[in-house]
C-alpha cells in the first residue's frame, strides 16, 4: 500500500518513550518509513507547545525523542527528519489554509471537545484554559500533511480526524480553483498493532503511571518489571498464562519459542512469578541493550543529532518552498 508513495509522520515531544511507544508506534514507523518511496519524520514541537511551555522541560524532551528515534532504527538518509520548527513555510501555509477552513472544523475537533467536555464535568466554564493553538490544532496538523504532499499518513484512531480535515481543506482549495493544487492525502489505521498492557493490567500509558520505561538503566528496568502486578499463587499451581499480565507483555516483545516456553511453564508449574518476571526483564534487555547504547551516545554528543536535523530541514524547506510557491501562485496570481 504504501511503496511509491510519500508517507509522513510525526511525533510530540512527552518525554521518554515506554514499552507500549516503542512497539505501537517507533519501531511501526520505522519500518514504514523504510517501504515508503519518501518518508518524512518530524518532531512536532509547535503542537508540543499548546501544552507544554517550560523551555528547559520542552527542549529536554525534543531531545529525548530525537535520540530515540535514531537509537531505534531511523535512517536519516532514508527519511528526511526535521524540527517542525525549522520549517516556516510550514506556518505560512497554516495561514493559507486557515482562510479555507470553515471553523466548524475546528468546533467538532476531537482534542478541543475532549478539553470542552473536561470543563463541563468540573463545571467550569466551557473554554477555560483553552488556547488558540489547541483550538487552531488541526489547521497546523493540515499544513504539516499537506506541505509535502504527503499521500498518506499512519495514524491512530484517534487522530483520523486530522487526516480527515487536511484532506477536506485540500479539496475546497482544489475545488475552488478548479486544478490540483494540493495533494489529497489519505490515512492507514493499522487495525493490528497490539495494545501494550501496562504494570496494572490497563492499557500502558504516562497518564496511568503503569509503565515500562525504554532506554533506561538496568536497575531502572527492573524495578518497573518487577512492579508488574500478580496474584498470591505458588510456583507449583498450574496458572493460565492467558491471565498472567507478565506473560501479556513477554509475548508482545520475545521470541515465538521464549513465549511457548513462558506458556508452558505456567501452565505446568513449573514457573513462578519471579521466574516469568526476570525473563521479561531479559527480554527488554536484549531487544534494547544495543539501541540503548547508541541512545545515550546521542545524547552525549547531541551535536551530531542537530546535524542529522539540520540536514533533513534543509530537504524538507526545499520541498516546502515548492509548495508555498504553488499555493501563493493559486491564491495572489503571483
Amino acid at each position: 500500500m504504501i511503496e511509491g508513495k510519500t508517507v509522513l509522520t510525526g511525533v510530540k515531544p512527552t518525554g521518554k518513550p515506554h514499552l507500549g511507544n516503542y512497539l505501537g508506534a517507533i519501531k511501526p514507523t520505522i519500518e514504514m518509513g523504510k517501504a515508503a518511496k519518501r518518508h518524512i519524520m518530524f518532531i512536532a514541537d509547535y503542537h508540543a507547545i499548546n501544552a507544554q511551555k517550560d523551555a528547559e522541560i520542552l527542549n529536554k524532551e525534543i531531545k529525548e525523542i530525537a535520540c530515540v528515534y535514531l537509537a531505534a532504527g531511523l535512517d536519516p538518509k532514508k527519511s528526511i527528519f526535521y524540527r517542525q520548527s525549522d520549517i516556516p513555510e510550514i506556518f505560512e501555509i497554516t495561514t493559507i489554509l486557515t482562510a479555507f477552513t470553515p471553523k466548524g472544523f475546528m468546533n467538532k475537533a476531537h482534542a478541543y471537545k475532549a478539553a470542552v467536555d473536561k470543563n463541563v464535568a468540573a463545571g467550569k466554564p466551557n473554554d477555560d484554559g483553552i488556547n488558540m493553538g489547541l483550538y487552531t490544532y488541526p489547521v497546523l496538523m493540515a499544513a504539516d500533511i499537506l506541505t509535502f504532499d504527503t499521500d498518506i499518513v499512519p495514524v491512530g484512531k484517534d487522530q483520523i480526524q486530522h487526516v480527515e480535515i487536511a484532506r477536506d481543506i485540500a479539496g475546497a482549495i482544489n475545488a475552488y480553483y478548479g486544478k490540483d493544487v494540493l495533494v489529497q492525502p489519505n490515512y492507514v489505521a493499522d487495525e493490528n498493532i497490539a495494545v501494550i498492557p501496562g504494570l496494572d493490567g490497563r492499557k500502558m500509558s504516562k497518564s496511568y503511571g503503569n509503565v515500562i520505561p525504554m532506554y533506561e538503566d538496568d536497575k531502572t528496568l527492573k524495578k518497573a518489571v518487577f512492579a508488574i502486578k500478580t496474584d498470591s499463587k505458588p510456583i507449583e499451581e498450574p496458572k493460565n498464562p492467558e491471565e498472567v499480565l507478565v506473560y501479556e507483555v513477554y509475548k508482545t516483545i520475545a521470541p515465538a519459542d521464549k513465549v511457548a516456553e513462558m506458556a508452558d511453564g505456567l501452565r505446568n508449574g513449573k514457573l513462578g512469578y519471579g521466574h516469568v518476571k526476570n525473563m521479561l526483564l531479559d527480554a527488554i534487555i536484549e531487544k534494547t541493550a544495543q539501541e540503548r547504547e547508541v541512545y545515550n551516545y546521542y545524547m552525549a554528543h547531541f551535536d551530531e543529532v542537530e546535524q542529522v536535523l539540520a540536514e533533513g530541514a534543509e530537504k524538507a524547506r526545499a520541498i516546502a518552498k515548492q509548495t508555498l510557491k504553488r499555493l501563493k501562485n493559486t491564491v495572489f496570481g503571483f
